[in-house]
């Protein structure tokens, strides 16, 4: 099948950025616990078919130990705080800072990788951490401080996200995407189950929020993973991951229709402070790198 990097970028960005919708209309229902437990559930029982019909099995066998530190760190504990999140935070607003992580993981790769981290991308990191500050502002003065703890909930996620994405680098280098996709869910899937039986709704949760988790562990999980793998195949993961600027503005876009969720001047401000952050942390307005790159 031929790739479309230009229809194909704009779709899985639009993707993911409606997994936040999913997750502000299951999670209250089932519970954060639950709903993505169910998540990575149904993520794994579409991907393991698709791993053996595939034959990438094998690397399960072999790095188990490093897959499942992957699971914990780019699934298990950021779904949940995502879940969590979603509680009290717009979707608009959960997705915006998300759009973080490049910058978390420039940091992490600088201390841990020592990759190096040139003037104008510590000029961009200072730029993003004030960007969530303006995007929260008018909350925080209105909402007595209600979604400081759902901003950090988020902000660690990306934390996680950065991590995991540098941990794999260094550990899992060269193994199969379908595998790690798989094995991420399956790992987080062991951890989140049996924690979620603890945490079971009082009431069965509606129609609507069942078909969200389905919806989000098929299409924004499973389906989204493998678009995600493809792209890389044919455009590289440097131009693949520049799906995470847009994913904030489909998420802000799905908050307006769907939930009828304002725009404020602040999120405004604070997104384009974000974005303005994320594009010097990776070096996107740096004419010399591009032509380099």
């Amino acid at each position: 099948m031929i790739t479309r990097p230009i229809i194909e970028l704009p779709l899985l960005a639009s993707i993911w950025g409606a997994s936040f919708i999913f997750m502000k209309i299951g999670s209250p229902e089932f519970g954060p616990i639950l709903f993505m437990a169910m998540r990575t559930l149904v993520a794994s029982l579409f991907l393991i078919p698709l791993v053996y019909i595939n034959k990438k099995q094998q690397p399960l066998y072999q790095h188990w130990k490093k897959i499942f530190v992957v699971g914990l760190l780019n699934t298990a504990i950021p779904f949940v705080l995502f879940g969590w999140a979603t509680l009290t935070l717009t979707a608009g607003n959960t997705a915006v800072l998300n759009g973080t992580t490049p910058m978390f993981g420039a940091l992490i790769a600088f201390f841990w990788l020592k990759d190096k981290l040139s003037f104008a991308a510590v000029v961009g990191i200072g730029i993003g951490f004030l960007g969530v500050y303006f995007l929260m502002f008018d909350k925080l003065m209105v909402e007595n401080n209600t979604v400081l703890l759902p901003t950090f909930a988020v902000m660690l996620a990306a934390f996680c996200y950065g991590l995991s994405a540098n941990f794999t680098k260094m550990y899992l280098h060269g193994i199969s995407p379908l595998a790690l996709a798989a094995g991420s869910q399956i790992s987080a899937t062991i951890v989140l189950l049996p924690i979620s039986l603890f945490f079971l709704p009082e009431t069965l949760p509606s129609q609507p929020a069942i078909l969200s988790v389905i919806a989000l562990g098929v299409v924004c999980t499973a389906i989204a993973y493998i678009m995600f793998f493809r792209l890389i195949a044919a455009i590289g993961p440097a131009k693949t991951i520049s799906v995470t600027y847009l994913i904030p503005v489909f998420g802000i876009m799905w908050g307006i229709i769907f939930l009828k969720e304002n725009v404020t001047y602040w999120t405004l401000v604070g997104a384009c402070l974000i974005f303005t952050g994320v594009a010097l942390t990776n070096g996107l307005l740096d004419k010399k790198q591009q032509v380099k790159a």
